[in-house]
């Protein structure tokens, strides 16, 4: 039935068909076009709409649906893109919550007059959008910057990742526009390390039109350590020293930190972290390569009420650092993946070990862990609970049948199964069959 379809998926279909003729849409099935304007109403589909001339039909037709969450795509310069910013201000723009600019490269002049139509958005990616950010001048006007202060007064997310161009004062200017920031990502954006970041944090006249600061930024958090919940520095080279200051802002209570890709992070400044900030309940260290088993030991000591912990690939986490994972008890989805000497053993006592009770796992990846064997395997998953939805075990090459079976036996409740690159699974312990006997043949049904 089509109204049994998973959000996930009817956002997926939504996102290819255009919705401008509702007689067109009928054509597929009355049922399933139900089904689809059901999924209209939830706050979480979000439509991807090229930008062109084609697009501008769509653009009003949704309008009549007051839709909330779009992103747009191939977003240019040219007169074109700013006839469909316009359209999206004025049909869009009154309902629209979420809007998604990534990679797109606006006028500063047309963005300005986008955002003036948008008066209740809550989430603004500018991911990529370097254009704005070039000349230095974006909202240096007073009146400009006011107004946009109005408009942008309930936007609780902002992403400027991989903004190459952004420095101080522009960063300024934006983030002064947006006083009820809860969620900010500056991933893989170029930051600048002092060497002892936590010493004159710099005033916002100082502030520099070349270079973004660590300096600038840690007074930006200390302005909204009362406010401010989550925070993505991954690929900012950030150091031990920097992360030491950014954990005891005063006032400050993260709950999500992604730091992936830090390498230059040391064990021992994931441990002050975890005694700084113990509210954190997502935490992303992947790529961080400097990170041994202590960096999981201290994790599991001071983070007791973390649910969201990604690790892949740190190459020297060993099977001692999984030992400590049974002590993260509301824990709900765990990256490994690439931890080419994590071998299952101490990760399946440890999930067999809270205290009798299934583990409340919804999501496990060990992909490419390259030491998992069926033994180990084989006793992980009966360990693993009834929650579990996403289980990722590509390119674990030494897995064969037995452990193909296990999970068809015991993981019931499986939504997702990644086995891509296990070379030694066969086509009977892919279709749940016992091994035939050697001479025998699976005949087709």
């Amino acid at each position: 039935m089509a109204e049994s379809l998973p959000q996930e998926m009817l956002t997926y279909i939504l996102s290819f068909l255009p919705l401008s003729d509702q007689k067109e849409a009928s054509l597929v099935s009355w049922a399933w076009y139900r089904a689809a304007q059901n999924a209209l109403r939830e706050r979480d589909v979000r439509y991807n709409i090229p930008v062109s001339s084609a697009s501008l039909s769509t653009i009003k037709s949704l309008g009549f649906k007051s839709i909330c969450c779009i992103s747009l795509t191939n977003l240019d310069g040219s007169p074109a893109s700013h006839q469909v910013l316009q359209s999206v201000a004025y049909h869009l723009g009154p309902h629209l919550q979420s809007l998604s600019l990534g990679g797109g490269s606006p006028t500063e002049a047309a963005f300005v007059d986008l955002i003036l139509g948008c008066p209740t958005l809550r989430i603004l990616d500018l991911s990529g959008c370097n254009s704005l950010f070039i000349s230095g001048t974006l909202l240096a006007q007073p009146e400009t910057a006011h107004s946009i202060r109005q408009t942008l007064s309930g936007l609780h997310e902002l992403n400027l990742a991989g903004l190459r161009d952004l420095a101080d004062l522009s960063f300024n200017r934006l983030s002064s526009c947006a006083p009820s920031l809860e969620r900010l990502s500056l991933a893989y954006c170029h930051l600048t390390f002092e060497p002892d970041p936590a010493r004159g944090c710099i005033s916002p006249q100082d502030s520099s039109p070349s270079q973004f600061s660590f300096r600038n930024l840690l007074r930006f958090v200390q302005e909204r350590a009362g406010r401010l919940h989550a925070l993505d520095l991954s690929g900012t080279g950030l150091p031990p020293e920097a992360l030491r200051a950014l954990g005891q802002v005063a006032g400050l209570q993260l709950q999500e930190l992604s730091l992936q890709s830090c390498r230059n992070l040391s064990t021992e400044a994931v441990a002050t972290l975890c005694l700084q900030q113990p509210g954190l309940t997502s935490l992303d260290l992947s790529g961080c390569s400097e990170l041994t088993d202590g960096a999981l030991l201290a994790v599991s000591r001071g983070l007791r009420h973390l649910r969201h912990l990604s690790l892949g690939k740190l190459q020297r986490l060993t099977d001692v650092g999984c030992t400590a994972l049974g002590g993260l008890r509301e824990l709900q989805s765990l990256d490994m993946a690439e931890c080419c000497l994590v071998r299952g053993w101490e990760l399946a006592r440890a999930l067999g070990s809270v205290h009798g009770a299934p583990p409340q796992l919804a999501s496990l990846s060990l992909a490419h862990c390259s030491s998992l064997k069926d033994a180990s395997v084989l006793s992980m998953i009966p360990a693993l609970g009834p929650s579990l939805r996403v289980l990722d075990l590509s390119s674990c090459v030494a897995l064969t049948n037995q452990t193909l079976q296990a999970i068809f036996t015991h993981l019931t409740h499986l939504s997702v199964l990644r086995l891509a690159w296990c070379k030694e699974l066969c086509d009977w312990g892919l279709l749940g069959l016992g091994e035939p006997l050697h001479g025998t043949q699976v005949r087709d049904p």
